[in-house]
């Protein structure tokens, strides 16, 4: 057990600083502390030593160095179990320093400011604090190291239960918490400022990328049984996005139920109306807008009830409990169930299904700044597909022009189209998909498929809307969608035989308009 008797405390973040100043003041620790942080003691009457006056040497370079000297590094660094170190601090003058607090000058938190120049990020450079921190958590044997605040109130019980010692596991963790900060720390400024080209001109990809995640759980397996898993939270997650999930109840997730319940999640909530969402397998296999969630999830369903067994099913409002009976009574099997909150009667009817994994996730609209996708040896990033068309971004090419309602069903489409694998093809109507084709190598066979799978969950295609994610390289699949019964299609257009498949929708007497975008998904 390593007793605290001395305390260096110098912090950007001051949350909760107060009170454990406050703690280790009444456990008899000496308190050295530096510029803000130090006049905060001094407010609120805990007795500290400012490090220049401990040091003898006062802050300078507009407070660029303050800490960097032989008796603060030596009284962290110094190891106790040492004789030669012992008497080289004692020869020295320089007594030990059993705790550091630091945290960083808000890096991230600078550069994030779409005003920030190159001087003000220089600027917030922390030099200093990781110094500290890495020394300290090197001599963690000796050392406790305490980079972030959430860790006070832990800490605190454990000075107090112990007599003012901190004990060699939790240094340990402490220690592992500090180089991962520093880590964090100096990636971002790497991705920042091998982002900048030589005139200062910001790039999206920096030539060195660095990226930081936090093990949120061991997964029961990966996409396989023989494949082991964890989940990893991102350093900032995006306001809404699947990581700020909470899971309510059920078995332990696997890497499937997270990847398809992301798919999920990131359909169903770009839509404002109440939404329903059912994946399986990655893909959308009903989708669908109602007044409610109770018809929403009631039109998903019929989509294609055989491959929603064992799916996953995310809504955009909060599920009650006819939501629930209405699952119940068609005895929908169903992996993970999402959503941004449950009323109390349905957590309580959903408590009887123990297996169900069920998540909130607090809605929002954020999305990641980069996307990555391993290759072998290497990485893929990507800005992220956040792209929604609106009816003044359309272009009609056909003689027939849609309706408002047929409008509205085209850009429902589309919107779904957007999360279905390539290639993608998505016949809807009446807020609801009708039928869905993903993942074929040919997309006159997704078109093929949709069809078919519509005709199997017994719906019309009469009337409907169809999306096609990418264009249509001949006019075969427009034939086979209007023989279906479609009368509208949204495509991106851009091939070399557009002409050739317009006329083809002038042929059939369908109107179809173009984005002028593509939605890949791969």
């Amino acid at each position: 057990m390593t007793i605290i008797k001395r305390a260096l405390i110098s912090v950007s973040d001051k949350q909760g600083i107060v009170e454990f100043a406050q703690t280790l003041n009444r456990l008899g620790v000496e308190i050295l502390s530096t510029g803000g942080t130090a006049k905060l003691f001094r407010e609120k009457n805990v007795p500290v030593t400012e490090v220049s006056d401990y040091t003898g040497f006062p802050e300078m370079l507009d407070g660029r160095v303050k800490t960097l000297h032989p008796k603060v590094h030596g009284g962290i660094l110094g190891r106790r179990d040492l004789p030669e170190h012992v008497a080289a601090m004692k020869e020295a003058n320089i007594p030990n320093i059993d705790m550091v607090v630091v945290n960083l000058y808000p890096f991230r938190e600078t550069i994030a400011n779409p005003d920030c120049t190159l001087e003000d990020a220089i600027e917030n450079i922390d030099i200093g604090g990781p110094t500290m921190v890495r020394a300290a958590a090197k001599n963690y044997g000796h050392v406790a190291i305490v980079t972030d605040p959430a860790d006070y109130t832990r800490l605190t019980r454990e000075l107090e239960s112990s007599g003012g010692a901190v004990g060699a596991e939790t240094r340990l963790a402490l220690a592992k918490k500090a180089f991962s900060h520093t880590a964090e720390y100096d990636g971002a400024i790497s991705n920042y400022l091998t982002a900048l080209g030589p005139k200062g001109e910001k790039n999206a990809f920096p030539e060195r990328f660095n990226a930081q995640f936090s093990k949120v759980l061991d997964l029961r397996y990966g996409e396989n049984p023989h494949q082991d898993a964890a989940f990893y939270r991102d350093a900032t997650v995006p306001e809404g996005a699947l990581a700020s999930f909470t899971q309510l109840q059920g078995k332990e997730l696997s890497y499937n139920n997270i990847a398809d319940a992301d798919a999920a999640w990131e359909c169903v909530k770009t839509f404002d109306v109440p939404a329903c969402v059912i994946v399986k397998h990655a893909n959308p296999c009903g989708v669908a807008i109602d007044a409610n969630l109770l018809g929403a999830y009631e039109k998903a369903f019929k989509t294609d009830s055989t491959s929603a067994f064992g799916g996953i099913i995310a809504f955009n409002g909060e599920v009650g409990i006819d939501v629930v009976n209405a699952m119940n009574e068609r005895k929908h099997f169903v992996e993970v169930l999402i959503a941004p909150s449950f009323t109390a009667e349905a957590k309580t009817a959903l408590a009887a299904k123990t297996n169900l994994r069920v998540l909130a996730v607090p809605l929002g609209n954020g999305n990641n700044a980069l996307e990555y996708k391993r290759v072998g040896g290497g990485l893929l990033l990507q800005t992220p597909d956040a792209l929604n068309v609106g009816p003044e971004q359309l272009k009609v090419v056909t003689r027939k022009q849609p309706t408002p309602q047929q409008l509205q069903d085209l850009l429902f489409a589309w919107r779904v189209a957007k999360f279905v694998k390539s290639n993608a093809i998505v016949f809807c109507g009446n807020g609801m998909t009708l039928g869905v084709g993903a993942g074929q190598m040919s997309r006159v066979d997704s078109t093929r498929i949709a069809a078919i799978k519509a005709t199997n969950a017994g719906l019309s295609l009469k009337e409907s809307a169809v999306a096609s994610d990418a264009f249509f390289p001949f006019r075969d699949g427009v034939d086979v969608l209007a023989e279906a019964g479609a009368v509208c299609v949204i495509q991106p257009g851009g091939s070399v035989r557009d002409e050739e498949v317009i006329a083809a929708a002038d042929e059939h007497g369908l109107a179809m308009v173009l984005t002028g975008v593509r939605h890949f998904r791969h």
